[in-house]
């Protein structure tokens, strides 16, 4: 892809569509540089926007005037997060290899797109962990985005960093653009802290008034689903897309004979798990009355198979008198038949419920 007009100075920016990213964006382009932006996807943060990619570019482009491309980093990005460098935050989250790991990624496009830097929204000490400014330097150490592309290199001394951080530019020292007279360094920030007293000041400036509300974003940070997560990778040698999907959603079970269920708790969700059905799985689903969709994986022992329509059961739907029926349960895999599903009560349920 090459930048539009021969004399024009090309970035690449880091974007994760909150508003640090969007202001980054605008203020390099509001001198007159060009900005391809590159919206990481993996399990655990904005995978959903793979299924209406051009659509979401779409709505980026006409709100933002930001040209944004989604790239799928999850293979990847599923290994470097069992034994991150840097190690976890509070959570099951490695965000400073996962910062890391995303500039390492959008350096190595850089050609694609032509561009001569890149950009990101961080702003100085608006994170504990990974935007102190120890450790954006080590970001960029790591990442090799100093101009001779080596992990070793001292700042500055050849030529300054690759990596332009737009909002908070004037609290670092000058990065390679900068001092090659590619970007004004007058016209960037000096934001620091928590606050985001100074982004939506900038927003003002440039007419953005409808932007998401902070937010963590990623469920490495969530504090159930990062712990389930964790427990997950310690349990099995190999992860793949599709388990971590199935993990964060719907109701889950683990069963005697080593089978895990996932059971939607509504249409939504019924939706996603049909989705995620493998030709290794059991889908299960009510053959008549109304219930969960639900898909058995690694079952081991026929035994689940029963059990699991017994769970598909006791989550269908209520009869007029307000109780539970047996139903007839289509268990469909490598063979298609029906049990009998015999609902369970509130204990029993409990026994089988993943933690």
């Amino acid at each position: 892809m090459e930048s539009k007009g021969k004399n024009v100075t090309t970035a690449l920016a880091l974007f994760s569509g909150g508003l640090d990213s969007i202001l980054a964006c605008k203020v390099l382009a509001a001198q007159g540089i060009q900005v391809y932006a590159v919206k990481f996807v993996s399990p655990f943060f904005d995978y959903e926007f793979l299924a209406r990619e051009d659509e979401y570019k779409k709505e980026i482009l006409e709100k933002h005037g930001i040209d944004v491309f989604l790239e799928d980093i999850s293979t990847e990005y599923i290994q470097m997060i069992r034994n991150p460098a840097h190690g976890y935050g509070k959570h099951f989250n490695p965000c400073v290899d996962c910062k890391i790991f995303m500039v390492t990624k959008a350096k190595e496009m850089m050609a694609k797109y032509g561009a001569s830097f890149l950009i990101t929204g961080e702003v100085l000490g608006q994170r504990p962990m990974s935007q102190r400014r120890d450790t954006l330097r080590v970001i960029e150490r790591d990442s090799g985005c100093g101009s001779s592309g080596s992990k070793n290199m001292q700042k500055n001394e050849d030529g300054g960093s690759i990596l332009l951080r737009p909002l908070c530019a004037k609290n670092l020292e000058p990065t390679k653009p900068e001092l090659e007279g590619l970007v004004d360094r007058d016209r960037l920030y000096n934001l620091s802290g928590r606050s985001r007293t100074g982004q939506i000041e900038l927003a003002k400036e440039f007419g953005i008034g409808d932007y998401p509300a902070p937010a963590g974003g990623c469920i490495l940070t969530d504090p159930i689903k990062s712990k389930r997560i964790k427990k997950f990778y310690a349990e099995h040698e190999d992860v793949t897309v599709s388990d971590l999907l199935a993990l964060m959603v719907g109701r889950q079970f683990l069963l005697p004979g080593g089978g895990w269920l996932v059971m939607g708790r509504d249409e939504a969700e019924n939706s996603i798990v049909e989705s995620l059905v493998t030709p290794d799985d059991i889908f299960l689903r009510l053959s008549v009355r109304p219930g969960p969709l639900a898909l058995l994986r690694g079952m081991t022992e026929k035994e689940d198979v029963q059990l699991a329509a017994n769970l598909v059961t006791s989550y269908g739907k209520k009869n007029s008198h307000g109780r539970i029926e047996e139903g007839e349960v289509l268990c469909m895999g490598r063979e298609e038949k029906m049990l009998t599903g015999y609902p369970l009560d509130n204990e029993k349920i409990k026994e089988f419920i993943r933690k």
